[in-house]
């Protein structure tokens, strides 16, 4: 049974059938459920400490925030292991980051192994720098034309793993 685990994400319908295949091969997170996505908060509260206070406070963090039209217009790449769409604008997304982090400051980006918080929509995982950047040559040659792909963010989903299977627990709205 894997440790019960939750994450604040904005779904992005829009890329899922461009970005879905890929992912299918090279992300494992879309085996175990998760869609197409820029993450928030990752990891955030242990599912099983999730009450009212929480998701009132997240209701409201929210509440406060616009929906974020945006597009992912180029495939960028970590110095290690991750390919990933770049959203633009990305600072919308910063915020709302930092929002969050702000209200759970036990719950920082990533558990704090990175400095920077660098909003994107994951498209896959490599071991191997090869490998990585030949999926990145590959991408960027395969998607040329269909990018950019538009989207509107207007929900933050909190989704969960208790079962080894991610599932969406609450959508928050962004604005009134």
């Amino acid at each position: 049974m894997p440790m019960p685990e939750s994450a604040l994400v904005i779904c992005v319908p829009e890329a899922e059938s461009l970005v879905g295949p890929y992912r299918q091969r090279f992300d494992p997170s879309a085996a175990i459920g998760v869609p197409a996505h820029v993450t928030l908060l990752y990891p955030f509260v242990d599912p099983r400490g999730i009450d009212a206070i929480v998701t009132d406070t997240l209701s409201a963090c929210f509440s406060a925030h616009k929906p974020i039209d945006f597009e992912l217009n180029r495939v960028r790449r970590f110095p290690q292991e991750t390919l990933y769409l770049e959203p633009d604008p990305d600072q919308p997304f910063r915020q709302l980051t930092e929002a969050v982090w702000q209200r759970f400051p036990e719950t920082p980006p990533y558990g704090g192994r990175w400095p920077d918080i660098v909003p994107h929509l994951s498209i896959g995982q490599f071991q191997e720098e090869g490998t990585l950047a030949q999926a990145m040559r590959d991408v960027s040659q395969l998607w040329q034309g269909a990018l950019p792909i538009r989207a509107r963010a207007s929900g933050v989903a909190l989704i969960e793993n208790v079962t080894g299977l991610w599932a969406t627990r609450h959508v928050f709205q962004l604005g009134n």
